[in-house]
């Protein structure tokens, strides 16, 4: 005989819900935990004020963040700040990675970030400096299909692992000079945001169905606008790289976006008004 109470079916019911609603909640806390103390992190790092120093830098070497109003000066430190706090940056080929380059860098891939909800590039691991461009090879297969090991030089490279390879020079170059339509970094940061979708296909997260549609609507009929053009030998604004894929024609469509806004809204408004409503900002205002 035992005299310990014999649970009602009600109450042992009771005590499995509870135990099944605090498994949930520590299920639930050990997801979300990485993703609060990220944001924790990140909101301490935007708290700390921009160094005198990486101000200085922007100030000498990138024109385009004085050109900017005040409110998205500040956004831009912040996300410098942010970036360079959880992005390392690795030398090659013996070059010795500085303050400076660190902060040219970020601060042109926080171009691409202002009024974004997001405070970084989702999958962004690292970024490789070269002190010059740099030689790829890759295996190319032809019409008649053999396979070709094809060697190119290269400005700069984004990989869906979450890396993003710069010459320091070409980076150097495009911060310099802000009205070309050429910029390394935008262009490959651009391709950090078109991977994000998990595919580089032209095809950035952009919200709404709706949305969506009128954007590969858009994107499409100025993609094939262009090769069109390129077929029968006519020049224009666009670089003809950016009718190599659709994600070529992305980011080089970015670069143009914020290094020349003006030119691209007057011949191509349609594709100018996709990229603000993916980039939630108009550089004709700046």
């Amino acid at each position: 005989m035992t005299w310990l109470p014999l649970a009602s079916p009600v109450t042992s019911l009771a005590a499995s819900l509870l135990f099944l609603a605090a498994l949930g909640a520590c299920v639930a806390a050990w997801l979300w935990a990485p993703a609060w103390l990220r944001e924790w992190r990140r909101l301490r790092v935007r708290r700390q004020p921009f160094p005198p120093a990486w101000r200085e830098v922007l100030r000498q070497r990138m024109p385009a963040f004085r050109a900017l109003p005040a409110d998205l000066q500040l956004q831009l430190k912040k996300h410098t700040q942010v970036l360079l706090a959880e992005v390392p940056f690795i030398g090659c080929n013996g070059l010795v990675v500085t303050t400076e380059m660190r902060v040219l860098v970020a601060a042109q891939a926080a171009l691409l970030l202002l009024n974004r909800r997001a405070a970084s590039f989702r999958n962004l691991r690292q970024v490789l400096l070269y002190p010059k461009p740099f030689v790829v090879e890759r295996a190319q297969t032809g019409d008649h299909g053999i396979t070709d090991a094809t060697r190119r030089v290269l400005a700069g490279e984004s990989w869906q692992q979450g890396q993003v390879v710069l010459s320091w020079p070409d980076v150097l170059a495009g911060a310099a000079v802000p009205d070309d339509g050429h910029n390394v970094v935008i262009h490959e940061f651009a391709h950090q945001l078109d991977q994000e979708t998990g595919a580089a296909n032209g095809a950035p997260y952009v919200f709404g169905r709706a949305a969506r549609l009128r954007w590969a609507a858009t994107m499409q009929a100025e993609f094939d606008a262009l090769r069109q053009r390129l077929a029968r030998g006519e020049d224009g604004l666009i670089d003809p790289y950016g009718a190599s894929d659709p994600a070529e024609f992305f980011a080089v469509t970015s670069e143009l976006f914020f290094e020349r806004p003006q030119a691209l809204a007057a011949g191509h408004p349609l594709l100018f008004r996709e990229l603000a409503n993916c980039y939630r900002t108009n550089p004709l205002s700046w």
